[in-house]
């Protein structure tokens, strides 16, 4: 199952940028256009079986497809192992895929569509109405406030930096992000998220910082970042909740 929504998930990262709809045909080639063949396009095996390139025009295709699978296999199978055949693991798994689209979208065309967002804050706010919810997930009060905080506080950010600075320093669709994750996971997890996913955003440009291939003003797309945030949040929540209420 991860592997065939993986091979959705690929579908999404490369129409949802162009506003093309993802069940509009089958897939093509985009260098030759030839319609890709069902024995092609089975995820991993066939990746391998043709050695990531087109059967027909011989055109190298993106590891990318490989690796969005794989990520969809490897979520999948930790959320079945951790939560079995529960709604929750229902949940997460919608979560995981949302979050692997718009993870690859960020990095390559460094937006986030509100296709995606909205979506997912209108999602997290109804299962907060779920009597039967795993602690994980707060009460609808805790799920609204989240949602709210996640995007005043980025918008906070953002206001600042324009004031300060007088041009954009993030833009809007992390501020949805962070409040999707706000309905999702409740207020209590905004902190956490914010910190994590800048602690591990400036790691992983402080080589680049190091040899002056980028500056601290130069553009990269957080939203992955937030989303490896939210991703420790879930990994680490007993240990946080711990250290803040003891």
């Amino acid at each position: 199952m991860g592997g065939l929504w993986g091979s959705f998930a690929n579908v999404c990262i490369y129409r949802i940028p162009q506003e093309r709809g993802v069940v509009a045909g089958r897939s093509y080639c985009p260098k030759c256009e030839i319609k890709i063949s069902w024995y092609d396009n089975i995820p991993i095996f066939s990746y391998l079986f043709i050695r990531g390139k087109c059967r027909n025009c011989k055109k190298k295709i993106s590891i990318q497809y490989l690796i969005v699978e794989l990520l969809s296999i490897i979520s999948f199978g930790a959320i079945y192992f951790f939560y079995g055949i529960t709604f929750t693991t229902l949940w997460f798994i919608i979560l995981a895929l949302t979050f692997v689209i718009i993870f690859f979208i960020d990095l390559k065309h460094y937006i986030i569509p509100n296709s995606l967002t909205y979506p997912l804050m209108f999602l997290g706010f109804i299962k907060s109405f779920d009597p039967n919810l795993n602690e994980l997930f707060p009460h609808y009060i805790n799920s609204l406030i989240g949602g709210v905080f996640g995007y005043g506080i980025i918008w906070a950010i953002i206001f600042s930096y324009k004031i300060l600075r007088n041009k954009e320093g993030m833009g809007l669709g992390d501020a949805k992000l962070l409040s999707a994750i706000g309905f999702w996971f409740g207020w209590i997890a905004i902190p956490f998220v914010i910190f994590s996913s800048s602690i591990v955003a400036l790691i992983s440009v402080l080589p680049s910082l190091i040899n002056k291939s980028k500056k601290f003003s130069s553009e990269i797309p957080f939203g992955p970042f937030i989303i490896i945030g939210c991703i420790l949040y879930i990994i680490f929540i007993e240990q946080y909740k711990n250290l803040l209420f003891g």
